[in-house]
């Protein structure tokens, strides 16, 4: 079990800035944790997406490992509007179980609500296989945006009480550094799963790794009991603060305006990318896998790259939250090439783009998480993280049918990524105007 007292409680006094590695022994297990459980749930996104461009009322042809196999399989008829309004109730359900989520984390604490929304996702993802039409797939969908919503608010809550202010972007950037292992992993398993067992079998893949995950956590994780005083890392404890009274926050405002406009983007990379692919470069369902991989892994180094980048800027002199806002400032500006990739013609220029694009959006992932305990005392952060949530999922549930319609209609992705070149700095203008150096909210006691 991860010894959370043991390195505190001996202390006389208060620890000194420069004794963070000694703050909560086990950290970086718990950090290691959410990872996995990241990369789990990304997986269990991502199938559908992949699988997309071969679900078109067409026969898949099984490559057979035994004699006797099935060599054929039907697929269920999607067009792009049909996909975009399942991934839009894969949103608005995910917008839902957020508002709940936040606080069940903040009420249970990360110990058991954590494996609770883990396994109410998981359950939903393999419940895909189950599906014989469009509408089958739109309830299965919602049910697993109720489900991974909660995956985040815990994450986040768990890194406010693990580690201090100045390790937490990085530890924000390695566990979200999960969604895109689990982006990377889905492209290299989906499709050979699919090809020899059916797509059918390609969404039961991961529900023993969540069942191994649960466990684990269960065993390994406890809520620190005491923490030292300059890392504010302290036991979440009950609140007077009615949660909807954060809404009257600034700050609040300007992480959830930063969520609405950001998050559709990272979901556009996630369910349309593979449909790009496939029609702009006529990549099937064999060889789509390198092009995403090479996406997602760029995208990893990001997340690790954007959390270091605020620890970057505070050796030049820069105070926390300055730097916390160059990185973000940072990341937006690399996004803008992105803006171009609609009219490629080299499938690996695209590549090149997307991949940097990706990388920025999840360094600036890492950093937006990361004001939220910047901003609020830890007791409210997963309501708060569940505000931001809530928003980057209504934002996506409004751009995936709007995405539908123009793909459908024009097969055309040039607004898609003019808005993604855009939405960062956007953003960005937005939560410095509502928040101006990210300044902590002082909270009412009622």
């Amino acid at each position: 079990m991860a010894n959370s007292t043991g390195p505190v409680e001996n202390r006389a006094e208060p620890m000194e800035e420069g004794e963070e590695l000694q703050a909560l022994r086990g950290r970086w297990t718990i950090c290691a944790m959410l990872f996995v459980a990241t990369s789990i749930n990304y997986m269990d996104r991502q199938v559908l997406s992949i699988l997309k461009p071969a679900l078109s009322g067409s026969v898949i042809h099984l490559q057979p490992l035994l004699p006797g196999w099935p060599t054929v399989e039907t697929s269920i008829h999607l067009t792009d509007v049909q996909y975009g309004n399942i991934l839009a109730a894969f949103q608005i359900a995910y917008a839902l179980g957020v508002v709940f989520a936040g606080r069940l984390v903040d009420r249970l604490g990360c110990r058991k609500g954590y494996p609770i929304v883990t396994g109410l996702w998981s359950l939903a993802a393999m419940g895909h296989a189950l599906v014989n039409s469009v509408l089958g797939f739109g309830i299965a969908r919602f049910l697993l945006g109720l489900g991974e919503s909660g995956n985040f608010p815990a994450a986040v809550k768990a890194t406010a009480e693990w580690f201090p202010p100045k390790e937490r972007a990085l530890a924000t950037g390695l566990f979200n550094s999960g969604a895109s292992v689990g982006a990377i992993l889905a492209p290299l398993t989906v499709p050979w799963v699919a090809l020899h067992f059916g797509w059918r079998a390609a969404f039961l893949i991961t529900g023993l790794f969540s069942a191994i995950w649960i466990v684990w956590w269960s065993i390994r994780y406890r809520t620190p009991e005491r923490a030292a005083a300059m890392c504010e890392v302290v036991t979440a404890k009950p609140s007077t603060l009615a949660w909807w009274k954060l809404l009257r926050y600034r700050q609040a405002w300007g992480f959830m305006l930063g969520k609405f406009l950001t998050d559709p983007v990272w979901w556009f990379f996630l369910f349309w990318l593979p449909q790009y692919f496939n029609s702009r470069f006529n990549l099937d369902l064999s060889h789509i896998g390198l092009p995403l991989v090479v996406v997602y892994v760029s995208s990893t180094v990001g997340s690790v790259g954007g959390g270091w980048l605020p620890k970057k800027f505070l050796s030049f002199g820069m105070p926390l939250r300055s730097a916390r806002l160059a990185a973000m400032l940072t990341c937006a500006c690399l996004v803008v090439p992105i803006a171009v990739a609609g009219g490629l013609k080299s499938v690996w220029f695209a590549v090149a783009l997307l991949s940097l694009a990706a990388a920025a959006h999840q360094g600036w992932s890492a950093n937006i998480f990361t004001t939220a305990s910047d901003m609020f005392p830890a007791e409210h952060v997963g309501t708060v993280v569940s505000f931001g949530q809530v928003a980057g999922a209504l934002g996506g549930a409004i751009f995936q049918p709007i995405a539908g319609h123009i793909l459908q209609f024009t097969h055309s992705f040039v607004p898609l990524f003019m808005y993604s070149a855009s939405a960062y700095l956007i953003a960005l203008l937005i939560l410095r105007t509502l928040a101006p150096g990210l300044k902590r909210a002082e909270l009412a006691s009622s």
